[in-house]
């Protein structure tokens, strides 16, 4: 389930206390007392056989006598008793229930768990549970505090869901002494039943929440989650908390890859696809809700900073470039303007040093300087108190300006009585305010990192150089591995797989026997590279098992017998199966790689990318991403290394070849979604200069899939489904009907300028003459685990492809009601394309399990209500526009 019936857990009208107290400090007590004081406006039913009264208000003994049935229901009875409560709600109509109670992983009657006992019990009722062992929920705009925390919530625009009850608290009291209001208050508990994933799906379509905030200790199913947390970050602000860093299990792995790859990396990685912010600590938590509970929009990274002391400014600075933020370089007419405002011994440069005698107009100057300045994207004010001017006269004067500025303005107060005052005003007046110069800078960072997250999702990639992956090539390869029962897999085997995904690797020939390996040298040609062969040495320059640039059969005969002597000394016990012969690949300056994906247990394949070479665990220079990548994903992986300053270039050294790079992480993120078996794969080192680049080794490890197995289920982002590509003939030529991709960027706003203003109108019902950068990638970059658009492409004249048509259909989370939109070029209307794609898309909606197709159709798009009546629509005029639907 997903967010089938949340409306009565948020917005409920009426609600009953189970097990209502007047036991002092009880749950049943605290529960009852935070209903009744909240302010709820709806209906409000105490249940307990033990009174009669309390508040003075009747109490029912039990669910049957209630007089109805309550939307939601809080049961805060010991944990035996909640199947039963679960099963009469569900029998009376109750569709949400909250379970406080803890300790339901205790065995029932018959053995099931008291947690699974009261899952089963709601199933039949598609009632939704929050916990057990939860808080409860605030919602304040309502007056709901179904909790027993020890204090309310102001009403406000930012939710709040946790894992932790405790942490709940925390930021209730944190909040509330800041005066920052909440939209809503999720305790999920243990998340039995209602989960992350579900409440993020609410409350992306919430109109009365901006901003989501998420504290998580664990995910368990990663591509729910993984598509809700996608959907709201594209909707709004979403920051989240993940703990435990540290937890991930030390294991031995068979690649680099797999010791690299650490669960937090992957769990980053994992965030940061989704377009959610991440935060490391509680101090960053309370320090982004400040932020984002007051939000402006970033345009860019640079700030400028405001400051009557030097020192302050100073440290603001040091913490900006620490954090790799940008200090906004002030352009000459900027500094003559401040110049016009400031005394001469202003600091002429950027912090902006106003002086330490600064009355408050001149706070005001330098600010509204800074806010006419196109060379700056946030303002940074900091104040030191002083015995000249109190500071609550600063903030009163600068309070008008700071209000109605366009960019995102931050305060930083510095001391403690004496500015209090400042800060209170500053609050009041919705401006995120800090105590020290670091954190103001720490909340101006999180806010760059968000737009950088945010923006990933907007940019529209290249299309892949070089031919497509022969998948049926590396599938044959790895059923004839299995086949012989080889799970790990040497490099020349490994090589073999990277070709078939047009990976360039260097020739390289397997030998049992040393006349086999003089034989491999003299094909491939000298000098070449020698290494053991052994299934129980996994790295075989530790052993001596590597002698590269052999010149000629006699220096190879020397290298193998030098060989063979150094690993009987070091591994007596190890099988050798030969010799793997490889082209000795000279590349001056090339920089050494490690690209290669592994398995986590939660996220399924990820890809990983750094510095390689023998010192790669040493170095520990490496990012992870998950599958499947673009080149805009892949350039983000890079960048996130240090290695990606080698790659730039420097002195002599010409930068490398990074299109080739990244189309090499494209197509190893490609491998690892296609090959089920696949658990880890290490290219180390792939070398990358101004070339491209090249695989010198390659080693991976398979495991069988159990029969029956969806070999999509492991991934928490679906690929590119082209399966459901297909040719047909349409109006006397050939016609591609396939899913759209990012590629499609370029053709897809093409195809949007090719509209006539009055398609245009049909189908977005405004006048728009352009996509936006957001608009376009928001029709392109699509989650295929929630929605579809299928394109019609023919070729044109200049034999490039283009977009002559989309219907598209996105699904609701719960999957049962899709809203559908179909488009036709302007000039090709009349040809039967429209009836054509949306074929296609009601036999998709279909086979995918959907209930329902429905469209909003403007009365005058009369070709638009003809096709959907040709094709079984029933039509229902509603206000200005006509609803078509579609059982299927």
């Amino acid at each position: 389930m997903t967010i089938r019936n949340l409306q009565h857990l948020f917005q409920p009208r009426s609600i009953a206390v189970i097990g209502a107290s007047a036991r002092p400090h009880s749950v049943g007590a605290t529960v009852y007392a935070n209903v009744l004081e909240g302010g709820f406006n709806g209906t409000i039913f105490a249940v307990n056989p033990k009174y009669d009264t309390l508040a003075g208000r009747p109490v029912h003994r039990d669910i049957d006598s209630l007089p109805q049935a309550p939307d939601l229901a809080v049961i805060c009875t010991p944990a035996a008793t909640v199947p039963g409560l679960v099963a009469r709600l569900g029998a009376r109509g109750t569709r949400a229930v909250i379970v406080l109670s803890a300790g339901l992983d205790a065995p029932g009657p018959d053995g099931t768990s008291l947690r699974q006992a009261a899952l089963d019990a709601a199933r039949p009722h598609l009632l939704r549970i929050l916990g057990p062992n939860c808080l409860g929920l605030l919602v304040p705009g309502i007056g709901l505090n179904a909790s027993f925390a020890p204090s309310g919530a102001l009403p406000g625009r930012l939710a709040f869901v946790s894992q932790s009850g405790a942490l709940v608290t925390t930021v209730l009291d944190w909040a509330h002494a800041r005066g920052i209001g909440f939209s809503t208050f999720v305790s999920l508990g243990d998340g039995s039943d209602v989960d992350a994933g579900d409440v993020l799906d609410y409350l992306a379509g919430d109109p009365g929440t901006d901003a989501i905030l998420l504290y998580v200790e664990g995910v368990r199913q990663a591509r729910k989650f993984m598509s809700a947390a996608r959907s709201a970050a594209r909707a709004k602000p979403t920051l989240i908390v993940k703990a435990g860093r540290h937890a991930e299990a030390a294991h031995a792995a068979f690649s680099h890859t797999g010791a690299l790859a650490g669960a937090d990396l992957v769990v980053d990685a994992a965030l940061r696809r989704a377009g959610m912010l991440r935060v490391l600590t509680t101090e960053e938590l309370f320090d982004a809700v400040a932020v984002l509970a007051r939000p402006r929009p970033l345009h860019g990274p640079r700030l400028a900073i405001v400051t009557n002391g030097g020192g302050a400014g100073v440290m603001a600075t040091d913490a900006l470039v620490a954090g790799g933020g940008t200090l906004a370089p002030l352009s000459a007419a900027t500094i003559a303007a401040l110049s016009a405002v400031l005394p001469a011994t202003w600091s002429h440069g950027n912090p902006v040093d106003i002086i330490g005698d600064a009355p408050p107009e001149r706070y005001r100057d330098a600010l509204a300087v800074l806010q006419a300045a196109p060379e700056v994207d946030a303002i940074l004010l900091l104040h030191a108190p002083t015995a000249i001017v109190p500071s609550a006269a600063i903030a009163s004067h600068v309070l008008p300006l700071l209000r109605s500025a366009a960019r995102p303005v931050l305060t930083a107060w510095l001391g403690g009585d004496s500015v209090a005052p400042a800060r209170r005003l500053c609050l009041e007046a919705g401006l995120p305010v800090f105590d020290t110069p670091e954190a103001a800078v720490q909340g101006f960072l999180q806010l760059v990192q968000y737009r950088r997250n945010q923006e990933l999702l907007m940019q529209v990639p290249a299309p892949l150089a070089g031919a497509a992956a022969d998948r049926a090539a590396a599938r044959a390869i790895v059923a004839g591995l299995l086949a012989r029962g080889c799970l790990k897999v040497g490099e020349a085997d490994g090589k073999a797989l990277l070709a078939a995904y047009g990976i360039p690797a260097a020739r390289t020939a397997v030998a049992a026997t040393m006349e086999e390996a003089l034989a491999a040298a003299a094909a491939i040609g000298y000098p070449v590279a020698v290494k053991l062969l052994s299934p129980d040495i996994t790295h075989k320059s530790d052993v001596g098992g590597v002698v590269l640039d052999v010149e000629d059969a006699a220096a190879l005969r020397a290298a193998l017998a030098d060989i063979g002597r150094r690993v009987a000394r070091a591994r007596p016990d190890a099988r050798i199966d030969g010799y793997t012969v490889q082209q000795m690949v000279h590349r001056p300056g090339a920089v050494e790689l490690i690209v290669g994906s592994t398995t986590d247990p939660v996220f399924g394949p990820v890809v990983l990318f750094g510095q390689g070479g023998v010192a790669v665990e040493v170095m520990a220079d490496q990012a992870v991403a998950l599958p499947p990548l673009n080149r805009v994903l892949a350039a983000d992986l890079v960048s996130r290394t240090r290695v990606a300053k080698l790659l730039a270039g420097y002195r002599d050294r010409p930068a490398a070849d990074l299109d080739a790079l990244c189309d090499a992480l494209v197509r190893i993120g490609q491998m690892a979604a296609d090959l089920p078996e696949l658990a880890e794969l290490d290219v180390n080192p792939l070398l990358a200069d101004s070339r491209g680049v090249i695989a010198l080794d390659a080693r991976l490890r398979l495991a069988p899939v159990a029969a029956g197995t969806d070999p999509l289920d492991r991934l928490a982002i679906l690929p590119y489904p082209d399966a459901l590509e297909s040719t047909v003939a349409w109006d006397g030529a050939s016609l591609v009907i396939r899913p759209i991709r990012p590629e499609d960027g370029p053709a897809h706003q093409a195809f949007f300028a090719a509209l006539s203003a009055e398609d245009i109108h049909f189908r977005l019902f405004a006048q728009v003459r352009e996509l936006s950068p957001a608009q376009l990638a928001r029709f392109t970059q699509i989650d295929y685990a929630r929605e579809m658009a299928f394109i019609a492409s023919r070729v044109d004249a200049a034999g490039r492809a283009e977009t002559v048509g989309v219907a598209r259909v996105v699904g609701d989370p719960d999957n049962v009601t899709g809203e559908f939109a179909v488009t036709i070029r302007s000039d090709i209307k009349g040809r039967g394309l429209g009836r054509l794609l949306m074929t296609h898309l009601i036999d998709y909606c279909r086979a995918r399990g959907l209930a329902e197709l429905v469209g909003t159709v403007l009365p005058d798009n009369v070709r638009m209500l003809a096709l959907g009546q040709a094709l079984g629509f029933q039509a229902t005029r509603q206000d200005d526009v006509v609803l078509l639907r579609l059982r299927l």
